[in-house]
């Protein structure tokens, strides 16, 4: 007989062995996992025989769809050739090499030099490092504290969720000390009543200002940036916001990082973030997109004031003492070539550009509905905000978990979007067409009509 104590469905043997992160529990409890097996083009498949439009491109990055037969190909080949190595005691694979050369050509900056992680949070967390070490070999320690926005994103890891200014990070005891957080730049929502948006701008730079005076720009190691603040819940910035704020930083000799884990190749219609909002950066941090989601991989582009700043503080020890054994992986490097190619030679991003238009359209009708209260975005990433009250803009109660209960409908009909928190986020792949657009709102459509009429 079988044994009844071992689950027998995927969904079962999911939540039996699975511990869960960034997942709300009681849906699973109440609806199972999604198991999936494959995908084709921008749909995904589960051991249901089930097919969904991910119109959250996996998780922002599967931007050339799930089985594009040149990235495939590309990660075959080099398995074949040279499956694993690392880049460290001054070796590493001829694709890496490559990679950089390529990442510095496309970067905003005349030169540079680009540093490997496995992940956008690691990325971020060695920038934090090396600007620590840096301006300690530059004899200035006590510049060590971290400027962000409440809001932003910049991953998980101690340091980088230290960086990451969302209140469930108190549950970890974090932020850590020295991480300072600023205003959300979301005006629509933290907007004063009467303030116009220039007004609001600029209340976000005096706020800077007043925080450096507060702080001691001889204590401030560093800003970090979202062009577009992505698990935030899409929020642009407000106009004129970037330049508004890089020249205080650049007065007060404060460099700034754009994080471009979400925005960069082509999200925003452009290949970063910084080249749709017009400013320029010390750095650049990538991830996502990098690799179109086929291979787990970041990097730390440095721009050359930076680059050469690092180097002589590694030169004057003999090294920079950091690094991961998969860093700069040849496998990840040869998949991110294609992948870079893929997205800006392939029409990739002149898609992007092409349908934002028609994305705009269908984002600015479903805001209509009386219980959206705004939509807002960039490219080819849009957030629509559910609100109780339009007028006043007064949210849904909590314990009616409404961006749950609205994305859990979608997977009910076929789509796949993401909650955050009372928004409903889409980042579609590049590779949509307009048939797939118009799935994509017919079914969000849908399922907005059927929850605002069960909560009323």
């Amino acid at each position: 007989m079988p044994d009844t104590t071992i689950p027998q469905s995927w969904e079962a043997r999911a939540e039996a062995a699975s511990f869960f992160g960034f997942t709300d529990l009681p849906s699973i409890h109440a609806r199972g996992t999604v198991v999936l097996t494959h995908g084709t083009g921008p749909y995904v498949h589960d051991t249901n025989g089930k097919t969904y439009l991910d119109a959250n491109s996996g998780l922002w990055n599967m931007v050339a769809g799930f089985d594009h037969p040149g990235l495939i190909e590309a990660a075959q080949a080099q398995y074949a050739r040279f499956p694993g190595y690392h880049a460290f005691f001054g070796r590493m694979s001829d694709q890496t090499v490559q990679l950089s050369e390529k990442l510095v050509e496309v970067s905003p900056f005349e030169r540079g030099k680009v540093f490997y992680t496995n992940s956008g949070s690691e990325a971020n967390d060695t920038m934090v490092k090396m600007l620590w070490f840096l301006w300690a070999a530059e004899g200035q320690p006590e510049r060590r504290k971290i400027l962000t926005r409440k809001n932003g994103y910049h991953g998980v890891t101690a340091v980088s969720a230290s960086m990451t200014g969302k209140p469930y990070n108190s549950v970890f005891g974090l932020p850590l000390p020295g991480f300072v957080h600023l205003s959300c730049p979301h005006y629509w929502r933290e907007g004063r009543p009467n303030e116009t948006e220039a007004e609001f701008t600029a209340r976000m730079a005096q706020e800077l200002e007043d925080t450096i005076a507060r702080e001691g720009a001889d204590t401030i190691a560093g800003f970090f940036a979202e062009p577009v603040m992505g698990a935030g819940g899409v929020i642009p910035p407000s106009e004129g916001y970037f330049q508004a704020i890089v020249p205080i930083l650049r007065r007060h000799g404060i460099p700034i990082i754009s994080d471009e884990v979400i925005c960069g190749f082509g999200r925003t219609g452009n290949t970063w973030g910084c080249e749709t909002y017009d400013f320029m950066p010390d750095a650049v941090i990538s991830s996502k997109n990098l690799t179109a989601g086929f291979f787990p991989m970041g990097a730390v582009i440095l721009g050359p004031e930076l680059s050469d700043r690092m180097q002589n503080a590694a030169e004057a020890i003999e090294e920079f003492p950091h690094g991961f054994t998969a860093s700069g992986h040849p496998v990840g490097c040869a998949i991110a070539l294609k992948a870079i190619d893929v997205v800006m030679n392939e029409g990739l991003m002149e898609n992007v550009r092409t349908l934002t238009p028609r994305f705009e359209a269908g984002m600015a009708e479903l805001a209509k509905h009386p219980h959206i209260g705004e939509w807002r975005g960039k490219g080819l990433m849009g957030a629509l905000e559910a609100v109780h009250d339009k007028d006043t803009r007064t949210p849904f109660a909590a314990d009616l978990s409404i961006s749950e209960r609205i994305a859990n409908t979608c997977t009910d009909h076929g789509l796949i979007c993401r909650p955050l928190g009372q928004s409903i986020v889409l980042c579609p792949p590049f590779i949509m067409t307009d048939a797939h657009m118009d799935e994509m709102f017919e079914k969000l459509e849908g399922a907005l009509t059927q929850v605002f009429k069960e909560v009323g």
